[in-house]
């Protein structure tokens, strides 16, 4: 018998086996939240979607729409090691990264200790990020990016796996500090988090202000969503949805673009990357076996809105990103 490894009919079959298992799993994980969470199931996805496909998200939202507890919960029913930092425009990079610290032994001899800061957890959750300063924010840049950390020149390693969900008021905009575009590229996703319909609301005032609010149980673990970000690069991509997701992103691009005189610098190479990776696991999410381009016009706009940026023209005339993004969606609709 041809050994399974060569075998394409097993490889599919072991494929389809994997899918249907993490699928069932992940379902139960988005149950468990849900019954916390009330009215943001699109939310829930997309944030769920960020970290099967090994990213991160920035949570735009007013306060009192549940960022906190969502991003509580997502770590306690994810399994993960989770650790919270309230950005202040006194936080220092030292405070998110942590610092060496002279220490001097019982026999007199002095050596440099580092002592980890927040960031080495499995779930970091950057409240109000852009209320730090610019250099505080950038402090996260290389753990974003590489998953490790540099002070007094050596590297350290994070926990794997790690995700930072970082939370964002829209409103407040007095003593904040925009996040740089550099930072911008590194979240998978920007998440915007809306009110909850009336029936949601109604389900949330009576289940959360009585005497036994129900809690998040935990369904998965750490090894088990590293396990479910290698499946999803595992899914297969259609070419029609590979050239669904180029046509898309380079749309976007001032010099590629029919509303070239709306957007004034458009998505890289990087959006294409997040926009393929957001497909596999949202089809890994619903238990599919591949990805379509309904897939892709979902996803567009949490991938896409912080990549692209407007001219000044457009803004005087008050158009919004999102309107920009529905019209290049809609040959693809």
């Amino acid at each position: 018998m041809a050994d399974s490894q060569n075998n394409p009919l097993q490889d599919a079959s072991d494929l389809t086996a994997d899918i249907d298992r993490v699928g069932a799993r992940l379902s139960e994980a988005r149950t468990a939240v849900g019954r916390v969470i009330f009215g943001q199931d699109q939310v829930v996805e997309q944030t769920l979607i960020t970290l099967l496909a090994g990213g991160h998200a920035l949570l735009i939202g007013v306060p009192g729409l549940g960022k906190t507890k969502l991003v509580e919960t997502i770590g306690t029913v994810m399994g993960l090691e989770d650790k919270r930092v309230q950005f202040t425009p006194d936080l220092m990079p030292a405070d998110i990264l942590g610092s060496e610290v002279l220490e001097e032994s019982d026999t007199g001899r002095r050596e440099f200790r580092f002592i980890k800061g927040p960031v080495f957890c499995q779930l970091l959750m950057a409240d109000e990020i852009n209320r730090a300063s610019p250099r505080t924010q950038s402090a996260l840049l290389q753990a974003m990016q590489e998953r490790t950390v540099s002070v007094a020149g050596t590297r350290h390693p994070l926990p794997e796996p790690f995700h930072v969900l970082a939370t964002q008021n829209p409103l407040e905009l007095e003593g904040t500090y925009p996040l740089p575009e550099a930072q911008l590229d590194r979240f998978l996703m920007e998440v915007d988090i809306d009110y909850p319909n009336r029936d949601a609301e109604r389900e949330m005032l009576v289940v959360t202000t009585g005497s036994a609010e129900e809690k998040p149980a935990q369904i998965l673990d750490g090894e088990e969503l590293l396990a479910a970000q290698r499946l999803v690069r595992r899914i297969p991509v259609g070419e029609s949805v590979v050239e669904a997701i180029l046509s898309l992103v380079r749309s976007g691009r001032p010099a590629e673009s029919d509303t070239a005189t709306e957007i004034a610098w458009g998505p890289g190479p990087r959006a294409s990357q997040a926009l393929m990776l957001a497909v596999r696991a949202r089809a890994l999410l619903d238990g599919r076996f591949a990805p379509s381009i309904d897939d892709v016009v979902t996803l567009a706009g949490p991938v896409l809105r912080h990549r692209m940026a407007l001219t000044f023209a457009a803004r005087a005339d008050g158009i919004m990103i999102d309107q920009v993004i529905e019209r290049l969606k809609a040959p693809l609709a």
